[in-house]
């Protein structure tokens, strides 16, 4: 067991180190190549935070842990809100901008709804199982596209003065690439075989695992990157980064891994679909609760306990 806890842990370093140096080698890249920083900001920077969910679920998906792929999408969505996110006010007052409350923040409710909607085939069509079909996931990847085309459009006229992105030689930046894709490939092996081995041994679901162990793992670059905004008073990036990394998560990583692999969505997947789906209403409603459009140190507090509250919940319902 504790080679397993060490297997676990060696994953988590090597899959976020292996993101770090992918991004660094790609956005090198692209400014070789003549891209915007701030393009490249949005596209490959924000798929080097979601990449760790992301090459797990894919190794989840395909070594047939599917509750292990589901449960890391959820929980790292539940993570990012209520412990990221918490931590974030509990450090420093978060400020949204008026486009955040009324833009990002739906699209992210239409996200939470629609998982629930696609993985609710028993009442919506009298099926006999609930599945997140290919069909699903195409669905999900057309709406990433349309977030995508969204972000680029609400980024036109904006400067590359604030965009520091680093540009190494050919080859530095051939090293940062491979190294990143094999740390991220050998990070996420790890990773799911670890986890599987765990749930095993303490005869719970690879959910429950995936909604917690794994969830909180894959989201410790969106931590790090939220805390140290917060510190800097950055709030709206801080904000963003919540925001931007659950909509990844639903739309792209959840939409690329059920095209893999279709994923069954059993009574424990729908429970925390709904979880966060409830606590992302109750995020838009607390901006209008005191100052309007501010998430004051009090709510990071509740947002922290609840967080808590879902992890002994999950350990118990495991």
């Amino acid at each position: 067991m504790l080679t397993n806890i060490l297997v676990l842990i060696a994953g988590f370093i090597l899959l976020i180190r292996g993101a770090d140096y992918l991004v660094k080698g790609a956005a090198s890249m692209a400014r070789r190549l003549g891209v915007r920083a701030f393009v490249v900001g949005l596209t490959v920077v924000a798929f080097g935070t979601s990449a760790p969910e992301l090459v797990v679920n894919v190794l989840s998906a395909t070594s047939g842990s599917t509750g292990l792929a589901l449960g890391n999408v959820l929980g790292s969505n539940l993570a990012n809100i209520l412990l990221i996110l918490g931590i974030a006010a509990i450090i420093s007052p978060v400020i949204l901008h008026r486009g955040t409350v009324w833009k990002e923040l739906p699209l992210l409710l239409l996200a939470s709804v629609l998982v629930v909607v696609l993985g609710s085939d028993i009442f919506f069509d009298g099926s006999f199982s609930n599945i997140i079909s290919r069909i699903d996931g195409i669905v999900l990847l057309s709406f990433f596209v349309i977030f995508l085309y969204y972000t680029h459009g609400a980024s036109k006229g904006q400067s590359d003065e604030h965009e520091q992105i680093d540009v190494y030689d050919k080859k530095r930046t051939a090293i940062y690439l491979i190294g990143g894709l094999a740390g991220l490939a050998l990070g996420g092996k790890f990773i799911v075989d670890s986890a599987v081995f765990i749930a095993q041994a303490f005869s719970v679901s690879e959910h429950v695992i995936g909604a917690t162990i794994v969830a909180v793992g894959t989201s410790l670059p969106e931590l790090a990157t939220t805390i140290v905004a917060a510190i800097k008073k950055h709030t709206d990036i801080a904000v963003g980064n919540v925001v931007g990394s659950n909509l990844f998560n639903v739309f792209f990583v959840l939409g690329t891994t059920v095209v893999i692999r279709p994923l069954a969505f059993d009574h424990a997947a729908w429970q925390d679909a709904m979880i966060v789906l409830g606590i992302t209403l109750i995020l838009f409603m607390s901006l209008f609760v005191g100052k309007r459009h501010h998430f004051e140190k009090w709510q990071g507090v509740t947002f922290v306990g609840m967080y808590l509250a879902y992890i002994v919940f999950s350990v118990f319902r495991g």
